[in-house]
């Protein structure tokens, strides 16, 4: 259960809890917390117990999460916007509906997390673990997913316009109906994973390097011919330090 003069303190605003764990030893506890709605933007919540904690709908954008445990927390509708979760345990959380683009999301435990619906445009995911998580409808143009395990995880109807799967691990996914126009697939492993309806550029994938053994590849669509988006690189954003972070008006 969460600390209620830790979940105070939060509560308080961002700048204060800042400051407080600037200067303080980080034990606090906020398993189980309600933050539902609540605006963390810029919060630093690095390697917090969230465990089950609720955070839908909350603004998290921009905020420290890496090393975070999330395991179990509802993240429904949350905006992560350019959030940094880099080694961060969200395995099991719900993340549906959830704005993530640009966050980083390198080497983070998402494995059985949902996603569908999720905004992750850009995002960085390389070496995650994605393994059996549910990804449909979700928006992954642009982002880096190289080396990321998405083994038997759910990419029906999943936008992975441009998106750089070199190396991933997708054995046995569902690729159902998704669009891979552009996608990088090179050395990928989709042995055994479901590409009926899919748009992609087979040929292309296989001279890669690709692996489709026992792959279901029937209705297989031509990928669009489209240039690639012009989400090279995060847009700047002015940063303060977070001792200076002043919670905004709402």
């Amino acid at each position: 259960m969460a600390d209620a003069e830790h979940l105070a303190l939060l509560k308080s605003g961002v700048g204060q809890w800042n400051d407080w764990r600037a200067n303080n030893a980080r034990t606090e506890t906020l398993r189980g917390a309600d933050l539902s709605g609540a605006d963390l933007s810029g919060v630093d919540l690095s390697g917090a117990n969230l465990i089950w904690a609720d955070l839908s709908g909350a603004n998290l954008s921009h905020a420290d999460l890496s090393g975070a445990d999330l395991r179990g927390a509802d993240l429904n509708g949350a905006d992560l916007n350019g959030a940094d979760l880099n080694g961060a345990d969200p395995s099991g959380a719900n993340l549906s509906r959830a704005n993530l683009s640009w966050a980083n999301l390198s080497g983070a435990d998402l494995s059985g997390a949902n996603l569908s619906h999720a905004d992750l445009s850009g995002v960085h995911l390389s070496r995650a673990n994605l393994s059996k998580a549910n990804l449909s409808n979700a928006d992954l143009s642009g982002a880096n997913l190289s080396a990321v395990d998405l083994s038997e995880a759910n990419l029906s109807r999943t936008n992975l316009f441009w998106a750089d799967l070199s190396g991933a691990k997708l054995n046995r996914a569902r690729l159902i109906g998704a669009d891979l126009s552009g996608a990088k697939l090179s050395k990928a492993d989709l042995s055994g994973a479901n590409l009926s309806g899919a748009r992609l550029n087979l040929r292309k994938a296989k001279s890669s390097g690709a692996k489709f053994n026992r792959a279901e590849l029937s209705g297989i669509v031509a990928e669009l011919n489209l240039p690639r988006p012009a989400i090279a690189e995060e847009p700047a954003v002015e940063t303060l330090p977070r001792t200076a972070v002043e919670p905004e008006d709402v």
